[in-house]
Formats: structure tokens, C-alpha cells, sequence
């Protein structure tokens, strides 16, 4: 399986459609709390490269994007290969 990281935010549904969307894969994740203000949400902008909103998911260290991506690549049947379950 991928090592996927996940930057959220509490009270993010965007973040939370992201989430259930790995756990409904039965992928194993690391979620990493990123409030604005906070060192780790200035970690996930500077690994996104410079991307600003939550989610921010990277799968084997790579940025993937947020959840409209995530879900792009699921519904594109990409995001399996990806996460090494296919």
C-alpha cells in the first residue's frame, strides 16, 4: 500500500468527503491537523507548492491535490493504481 498523508482542517467537508472517500478504499492514512495559522498548514502549502486549501493529499510523498482531485482520479480509475490496490 501507498503512504498517504492527508492535511485537514476540523469542521471541512471537503475534507471530510476526502476521508471517506480512503476509508471507504480501506486505505491506511496519516491525517495531519492544518488549522490556517498553523505550522502544518504552512508544511502542506509548501509541499503542494504553494497550494493554500484543505485537503491537501500526497500519496508516496507526491501531491495529488485536494478533494475535487482525489475524487477526479477515483472517477477517472487512476487513483487505485496509486494507492497500490489495484
Amino acid at each position: 500500500m501507498a503512504d498517504v498523508e492527508i492535511y485537514t482542517q476540523p469542521w471541512c467537508p471537503y475534507c471530510a468527503r476526502a476521508l471517506n472517500l480512503l476509508q471507504a478504499k480501506g486505505v491506511a492514512f496519516r491525517e495531519i491537523d492544518a488549522p490556517n495559522g498553523t505550522a502544518a498548514r504552512e508544511e502542506a502549502r509548501r509541499r503542494s507548492g504553494g497550494q493554500t486549501t484543505v485537503p491537501q493529499i500526497f500519496i508516496d510523498g507526491a501531491s495529488v491535490g485536494g478533494c475535487d482531485d482525489l475524487l477526479a482520479l477515483d472517477a477517472a480509475g487512476r487513483l487505485d493504481a496509486l494507492l497500490g490496490a489495484a
